[in-house]
């Protein structure tokens, strides 16, 4: 009542997150998400994860037998540590859950680096649907399937999802 946060909440537009954003986006991927998406896409044998965080998706992956090059930009004791925008081509598919916000930017460079015919695949807020920058590149570059679980799938700031058991946020793999 009189209170900004109240008016949003009230307006379901609150992300009901606890604290702050963490500084570098970093929010891990739930391991059910990556099995799902697995039960609805084949990939190629070699798969590119260039935002790996602590393996969430990668370990997923390296189990269902893909072949799997993990990178992050911040060393947090998986994958190598690289820059994904220095990656000038990529022989396989694309799997990963961007920092969000740049995730546009993950994608449109995703799309530039594999052969054609190949895919990229990420994990997303479902409100990646929205905007206007995204509207003009879904023009020419529109997914060729979007998954959205009808449980809620969790990303847990930091990793810790001991602490962030649920989430009232909706998340989609977009496959292009």
């Amino acid at each position: 009542m009189g209170n900004k946060a109240a008016t949003f909440a009230t307006l379901a537009a609150s992300n009901h997150s606890k604290g702050e954003r963490e500084v570098n986006d970093y929010y891990a991927t739930e391991p059910k998400a990556v099995e799902l998406l697995l039960q609805k896409e084949k990939f190629s044998s070699i798969i590119l994860e260039p935002s790996c965080g602590e393996g969430h998706i990668s370990q997923v992956l390296l189990n269902s037998g893909y072949a799997v090059k993990s990178s992050d930009l911040i060393n947090r004791g998986f994958g190598e540590v690289k820059d994904f925008f220095e990656v000038d081509e990529f022989c396989g598919d694309i799997i990963t859950n961007p920092p969000y916000k740049i995730a546009l930017d993950f994608v449109k460079h995703s799309l530039d680096i594999i052969p054609e015919g190949n895919k990229v695949a990420m994990f997303l807020k479902l409100q990646f649907l929205e905007g206007k920058a995204r509207k003009e590149f879904y023009k020419e570059n529109p997914p060729k399937k979007i998954y959205v679980a009808s449980g809620r799938l969790n990303c847990a700031k930091n990793g810790k999802f001991e602490e962030f058991k649920s989430s009232a946020v909706a998340y989609a793999w977009f496959v292009w």
